[in-house]
């Protein structure tokens, strides 16, 4: 039994945007996913951070959550900025339900636990300083707050798809909201390619940061604890 972590699955089984297209690195990819999946088993939970489907509406995504499905462990889905698919929790288990899909949940505005741990989680945002992108962060960081506020004390593994810090930014509403509770570490996806150079991992600011975005781990989930 362990914990398992990765974000950027950007699968496209029906929507045809393969992401081999963006060269070398993503060669493959389904396949190299699907390997590393089948290597888990039903009592392993696995944590995906964004971005798990090019489908813009549920049934273009059906295929993707099929595919996911298929594999035991138990997973809890985030938002990420291109889930166009993503509509309400109501909508997304309804689906489920009716798909017979039984291995997908979403982490949003509530969190799931993990032995001691409670996971939680949300999409986050990058700050430009306009009206619109100031009311999507403070969206993200009251989402993000009933989040932590659900986990009811327990040690926290937050699970975010924008980095909330990287070289040249912080989100100080996000790692603010991130250092009122006993948060132990943030994973975190979204940087891809050359940007995944800015990076920022380890201890920082009294908490472990980790990407994982699936093209810089290999396709290989992150094992977070046992």
């Amino acid at each position: 039994m362990a914990l398992y972590a990765i974000g950027d699955l950007h699968l496209s089984l029906a929507s045809n945007k393969s992401m081999e297209v963006f060269g070398e690195g993503w060669k493959d990819y389904v396949s190299r996913i699907d390997a590393s999946l089948g290597a888990l088993g039903p009592e392993d939970v696995l944590v995906l951070a964004g971005d798990t489907s090019w489908g813009m509406t549920l049934a273009e995504a059906e295929a993707d959550f099929r595919f996911l499905d298929q594999f035991p462990c138990r997973k809890y889905l985030v938002k990420g900025n291109h889930d166009y698919w993503w509509t309400t929790a109501a909508k997304f288990c309804g689906f489920c339900a009716e798909k017979g899909l039984s291995t997908l949940s979403l982490l949003h505005n509530n969190c799931a636990f993990y032995g001691d741990y409670a996971l939680c989680g949300t999409r986050g945002w990058f700050l430009e300083e306009d009206a619109h992108n100031r009311k999507v962060l403070n969206r993200e960081v009251g989402r993000l707050e009933a989040s932590l506020q659900a986990a009811g004390g327990r040690e926290i593994l937050c699970f975010l798809h924008y980095p909330p810090l990287y070289q040249g930014y912080r989100c100080p509403e996000i790692l603010a909201a991130l250092a009122k509770y006993p948060v132990r570490a943030c994973c975190y996806g979204h940087l891809h390619g050359p940007a995944i150079r800015r990076r920022l991992e380890g201890e920082r600011e009294g908490m472990g940061f980790s990407l994982i975005s699936a093209d810089y781990l290999g396709f290989v989930p992150k094992k977070i604890c046992e």
